[in-house]
């Protein structure tokens, strides 16, 4: 190469290092900040129920109890979540595996003292928040209900909203809860594995809720 094109290159390499530097300052910001783009939690207001969200064995159904003892509700209803094909083998056996919601709403009852008749679990076997919407909404139109909180994990929360107010629209008011239990946190979401994995899957699960997708 001449000296002459090597003089022309420098400026047009020192334009792509500026350019590339210039999106690196307006990038990094971004990314960081996209733990607050899934994470959208509203303010505590009482409720006719607390509805529990599948995907935790405990921390959700804590954060209801709290909630519950505080006296934001007077019931809590737990949806049943997914179960494993082995289980539906089993009960036409004749046998019962306990679920998740069924263990929890044991320990409320028996070990931190919630009346029996103020929790209950949906029927309904559920995969997605999507479902979870749905399958609530017969409950309560039945109740008369006309505001809800739903408990669900931290890095869910702005989808949880998108998904219960597209379904209860002007029924139902949401206030879409995290539990305090989870670690999630928006403004350190890339500090933890876990973070980083709830983060990653729920961005593109919320894009497609904004494109008027279901599930």
């Amino acid at each position: 190469m001449s000296l002459s094109s090597r003089t022309r290159s420098f400026p047009r390499a020192k334009r792509w290092l500026l350019l590339t530097a210039f999106g690196l300052v307006l990038g990094v910001p971004s990314v960081l900040s996209v733990g607050h783009l899934v994470d959208e939690v509203d303010p505590i207001a009482h409720a006719d129920a607390i509805y529990v969200l599948g995907g935790t064995r405990v921390d959700r159904a804590l954060e209801a109890y709290d909630l519950y003892r505080g006296g934001y509700a007077p019931r809590i209803v737990m949806s049943a979540g997914s179960r494993e094909d082995g289980e539906f083998v089993l009960e036409r056996e004749g046998i019962h595996v306990p679920t998740e919601a069924e263990i929890m709403r044991t320990v409320l009852v028996t070990r931190l003292g919630v009346p029996a008749s103020a929790i209950s679990i949906l029927p309904d076997d559920v995969d997605n928040t999507a479902q979870e919407a749905t399958v609530i909404q017969p409950r309560a139109r039945a109740e008369s209900w006309r505001h809800l909180i739903v408990v669900t994990g931290c890095a869910t929360t702005r989808r949880a909203g998108f998904a219960f107010r597209r379904v209860l629209r002007d029924e139902v008011a949401v206030t879409v809860w995290c539990s305090r239990h989870d670690t999630f946190d928006p403004g350190r979401w890339w500090a933890t594995r876990a973070s980083v994995r709830a983060t990653v899957a729920e961005v593109p699960k919320l894009l497609a809720y904004w494109l008027g997708l279901k599930g």
